[in-house]
């Protein structure tokens, strides 16, 4: 089970590393900051390369009898979540273009908040569902004017 634990971080820090040289790679912008595009991407990464250390530092540190997560995830209705869950953004990927993000990011998050809530927590569900969707777009179209598909 500890080499299980090991995989991810480990994958991780190989992942960043390889998109930190390709972000290094990438041409500069014509226009305005010419390191703008790579700022961000590269935070990212430095961001996921530090905490992969990290948690492969403490997967050493732990052991095997103390690490009931992966005994959690091992179960069948923790597996069935999280293909469920990479489903539903799978399915959002291939809508967003089609119905933009608006409408695209409330029929995603409604999918999460009732598989998540269930039924019985529909106002809630709907309550989230359209806060989050309607305020990240008029803060992404609106306060940062950035057009969305």
């Amino acid at each position: 089970m500890q080499t299980i634990r090991y995989t991810l971080p480990i994958l991780f820090i190989v992942a960043s590393v390889i998109y930190g040289v390709m972000i290094i790679q990438l041409p500069s912008a014509t226009l305005g900051n010419p390191n703008g595009p790579m700022l961000f991407p590269l935070f990212v990464c430095i961001g996921v390369l530090i905490f992969s250390i990290i948690d492969l530092v403490n997967v050493r540190k732990e052991s095997d009898n103390d690490n009931e997560d992966l005994k959690m995830m091992a179960q069948r209705n923790s597996f069935k979540l999280i293909v469920t869950i990479i489903g539903i953004c799978l399915i959002y990927t291939f809508i967003f273009e089609r119905l933009g993000y608006l409408f695209a990011t409330i029929l995603f998050m409604a999918a999460l908040m009732f598989y998540l809530n269930g039924i019985k927590k529909w106002g809630l569900n709907l309550i989230v569902t359209l806060v989050v969707s309607f305020s990240t777009w008029y803060g992404f179209t609106q306060l940062l004017q950035i057009s969305l598909p």
